[in-house]
């Protein structure tokens, strides 16, 4: 009987020995586990922070990587899996295909008499390099200019031309992305001055999304290198065109009884909006302060290494959403709401900037609209 109780005594303290070391196992793996998924959510972080600012600093220079990525990935998708998919389900392949196709009588309808049913038609592309062009009989230089929706000064300056030229069947032109002039850069170029050169904006050469710098903190060049500066005139040449003078002073003055947009701040305008800058840039030295085009909440007030720069972005409901960027200071908070004209900062000159402006954007659903056309 005593050697029975002992056996238990000594069976029940073996247990609890058991379970002080499963817990203190499991207080142990807790904290272990936690510290290696804090490390990991640190390094991750980490590593999106620099490949963000990167892709910020870099816009526009991997436009044409992930274009081509994706039209790769829909030919691999069209030729390889769509197949596979049909062969694998050939019930749906032609459900689907019976229920897009139209009926004979709608096809019919949809065909004027005459009109070739076999054409194509072409998506416009960005084009970003110079192209060369084979003067086709009935060209002129206007007609080529508004073919490629560039000025007449631009063709003539590229070719060396002049305006009263005629052009020959077969003749090769270059034809400049935008309107303006290029540049072969030689050692000591500068953006600014280049710029200087062509009586152009700096901030214009940089925001062009294909030109390419050494450094794109910098903006630093390489010698050889071909840069577009956009709106630039040679040294020495007269436009045929007088060039467009700023339209706006924009002022940040609230309009008593006015509803829509007000001025963001004062300033000039240097850059209208343009494809590849849907923004519009307000410079001015004096680094006036920056105010709320209309009320609304603020979702984003940070800074990043390069692109916007210190930045704030504001909701105002209805998927419209407005964007300050290259500020000096942020004097907002996330999740603060802000009435017209209220200062949400101070115009500077951070991120991917050139001098001392605004940098300002509205978007629709994410889609960057002209803003001249909230702030009439």
């Amino acid at each position: 009987m005593y050697k029975a109780k002992k056996f238990l005594l000594r069976l029940r303290r073996q247990f609890s020995l058991l379970v002080f070391d499963l817990l203190e196992f499991g207080h142990l793996f807790f904290f272990y586990s936690k510290r290696k998924l804090l490390v990991l959510g640190l390094r991750f972080e980490f590593i999106k922070q620099i490949l963000v600012a990167g892709l910020i600093s870099k816009r526009g220079r991997f436009t044409r990587p992930f274009l081509h990525f994706g039209v790769g990935s829909f030919f691999v998708f069209g030729i390889i899996v769509a197949p596979v998919f049909a062969t694998t389900y050939p019930i749906l392949s032609q459900r689907a295909q019976l229920l897009e196709a139209p009926s004979p009588s709608a096809v019919l309808a949809s065909v004027t008499e005459g009109e070739s049913v076999f054409s194509t038609q072409i998506s416009p592309k960005p084009r970003d390099k110079i192209i060369t062009y084979v003067v086709e009989e009935g060209d002129t230089l206007s007609s080529i200019a508004q073919k490629f929706d560039i000025s007449v000064d631009t063709i003539v300056w590229e070719n060396n031309l002049n305006v009263k030229t005629n052009l020959s069947l077969g003749q090769t032109l270059k034809i400049l992305p935008v309107s303006g002039v290029s540049h072969k850069v030689i050692k000591g170029d500068t953006v600014y001055s280049i710029a200087k050169k062509y009586e152009a904006n700096a901030q214009g050469i940089v925001n062009f999304p294909f030109n390419d710098f050494a450094d794109p903190d910098t903006f630093s060049l390489t010698a050889g290198q071909i840069l577009i500066v956009p709106d630039g005139s040679p040294p020495q040449v007269t436009p045929t065109a007088p060039r467009p003078l700023p339209r706006f002073i924009a002022q940040s003055q609230t309009i008593e009884g006015v509803e829509g947009f007000i001025w963001p701040t004062s300033g000039s305008i240097t850059q209208y909006p343009v494809w590849y800058h849907m923004a519009v840039d307000i410079a001015n030295s004096s680094v006036p302060p920056v105010a709320a085009a209309k009320a609304g909440k603020v979702t984003t007030g940070e800074c990043v290494r390069g692109g916007y720069g210190c930045h704030v972005i504001l909701d105002h409901g209805d998927g419209i959403q407005t964007l300050y960027a290259h500020l000096s200071q942020i004097t907002v908070d996330i999740g603060d709401n802000v009435s017209q004209g209220e200062v949400i900062g101070r115009m500077g000159s951070t991120g991917r900037s050139t001098g001392t402006h605004l940098h300002f954007e509205v978007r629709k659903s994410g889609v960057l609209l002209n803003p001249l056309n909230f702030l009439k």
